[in-house]
């Protein structure tokens, strides 16, 4: 695949996952005539290549658009291209897989580069609270929550504004707003999507996403007294944060300091919550606060518990259920498992049923691709054909229940005929600053902006 690039300009691709990689070419490189994206190049999320970044987002030196292709494609396009510079744009790596990365875009004998937070960060006007992660999830969502509902009883406007996930029509994504669960029908999003929109729905409070995040801060800023950047994957946010929240994983040890950009949302941190410590040994907790302490000693640390329950327990004492969590907690964040197979175990299912021999089509693809996984079905709908083979994935397994670990309701927009049980789960802060002293501390820092 060769394109035709200017001679006088450094070229270069970028790769990401439908996110990051949009806001790193919109702050960094749209307009700038040092440089040619030659191509976006996608990894993690299937489903998502073939489309082009329009003119409308890519500027004026990009009258066609710019093409946005496989990961798979990365060692040609670079080959034949003549590129000078593969740029990393995605989030929720270990060190072994940007090792990896790494080796892979230097074979090229092109140059391997990170933007970092300085370049990519955009400034508000208005207090910027953000909340991260060590990997996914961590319980980045839960605590975000916790935090808009301290800022609410303040009486103080916040909007919620969530890290990007750019997989459909990118011109009709440029600026999102969603107020009631019909937005979503309105920019047709996913089921990842609607996982992490819905519970705010459900609060009253607007989100706010997109593609273009400077645009879409002008919106926010008009609209919120108070901005709270709830971030994906464990990516940094996007606006520069006068407060900032990490969340780490007692159930996952280790990953506070060999994951990117895990550490470096440590490092940053100005609050750590240690979350799930009701799921971890003694030994794992110490070990997370241990290193999170040697990296940011200046950081406060809290111990969290993510206390689980559901709507219908009794769809799922003494039955046979199948479990489906968050897609990417499950798949590129590293989990076998999450909340909603605590919620089976801890209200007493008989049997929670190995998916596996019944999966088809994306959802056996993932099986084959993450083999940690066993238990539980990973929620994946980033195209409607996905959708449908999660359909019949649940439909053929042999369970009673279906025991929805994710946020998002997809008994609504999948029919098979078993019933569902919804898992809720809220952190709660047993040692150390609370959500509201956290809150306390970011407001005294940004009471300037107020």
């Amino acid at each position: 695949m060769q394109l035709e690039v200017s001679h006088l300009a450094r070229r270069l691709v970028i790769i990401g996952a439908g996110g990051r990689d949009f806001h790193n070419f919109n702050v960094v490189y749209r307009d700038n005539p040092e440089y040619r994206v030659v191509a976006f190049v996608t990894t993690q999320i299937p489903g998502i290549t073939g489309r082009r970044y329009p003119p409308s987002l890519a500027g004026s030196l990009y009258p066609s658009g710019i093409p946005i292709v496989s990961a798979s494609r990365l060692k040609d396009l670079v080959e034949w291209n003549n590129v000078d510079e593969v740029v990393l744009s995605f989030s929720d790596l270990t060190y072994n897989d940007l090792g990896r990365l790494l080796s892979e875009a230097l074979a090229t004998g092109a140059s391997f580069k990170i933007l970092g937070p300085k370049e990519t960060m955009l400034e508000s006007s208005k207090p910027v609270i953000a909340v991260v992660g060590v990997r996914t999830g961590a319980g980045k969502s839960s605590v975000s929550r916790e935090v808009a509902r301290s800022i609410i009883n303040r009486n103080l406007r916040v909007g919620i504004v969530r890290h990007p996930m750019a997989y459909g029509d990118l011109e009709k994504s440029i600026i999102q707003k969603f107020t009631s669960v019909q937005d979503f029908d309105k920019y047709d999003v996913t089921i990842e999507e609607r996982e992490e929109y819905e519970h705010y729905i459900n609060m009253g409070l607007t989100v706010y996403a997109g593609v273009d995040y400077g645009k879409l801060l002008q919106l926010v800023e008009s609209e919120s007294d108070v901005i709270l950047w709830d971030g994906g994957n464990n990516d940094w946010p996007f606006y520069r944060p006068d407060y900032l929240i990490t969340v780490a994983d007692a159930m996952r040890p280790g990953q506070e300091i060999s994951s990117y950009p895990g550490e470096v949302n440590v490092r940053m941190a100005d609050a750590v919550i240690v979350n799930k410590i009701d799921q971890a040994s003694e030994r794992d907790v110490n070990e997370v606060v241990r290193n999170i302490r040697e990296v940011n000693p200046r950081a406060s640390i809290s111990l969290a518990v993510s206390e689980v329950s559901v709507d219908r327990p009794e769809a799922i004492r003494g039955r046979r259920v199948v479990v489906v969590e968050d897609s990417p907690t499950i798949t590129h964040g590293g989990s076998p498992y999450a909340a909603g197979y605590v919620a089976a175990l801890k209200y007493g299912a008989a049997e929670v049923v190995d998916p596996r021999p019944y999966a088809v089509g994306i959802i056996a693809e993932a099986y084959r691709r993450y083999p940690h996984l066993s238990k539980v079905v990973p929620s994946m709908g980033y195209r409607k054909e996905q959708l449908m083979d999660l359909e019949e994935t649940l439909r053929k397994i042999p369970a009673d229940t279906i025991v929805l670990g994710t946020q998002s309701d997809i008994s609504k927009i999948i029919k098979v005929d078993k019933e569902f049980a919804k898992t809720f789960f809220r952190v709660k802060i047993v040692e150390g600053p609370s959500i509201d002293e956290l809150v306390d501390r970011f407001l005294k820092k940004a009471k300037q902006k107020l």
